[in-house]
């Protein structure tokens, strides 16, 4: 693919417009309540990922000390 070094990193110019354009998309009241969706979002998220973990850690836990009690 050629064209995905051409368009590069965007910089401070083309993030200001990108925010403009959001703002009038979806006006000043919408954007907190979209920030604390997104918010909670990823909060939902972290803490699945770290039960999902602890899951792990534990079944690892159980895993070796089966193999223990049988030698």
């Amino acid at each position: 693919m050629i064209i995905l070094p051409l368009i590069g990193m965007p910089g401070p110019t083309e993030i200001i417009i990108i925010l403009v354009i959001v703002l009038l998309l979806f006006g000043g009241r919408k954007i907190p309540e979209l920030m604390r969706g997104l918010g909670k979002g990823m909060k939902e998220f972290k803490d699945a990922q770290k039960d999902a973990d602890d899951k792990g850690i534990q079944a690892e836990k159980e895993d070796t000390k089966k193999s223990d009690d049988s030698n």
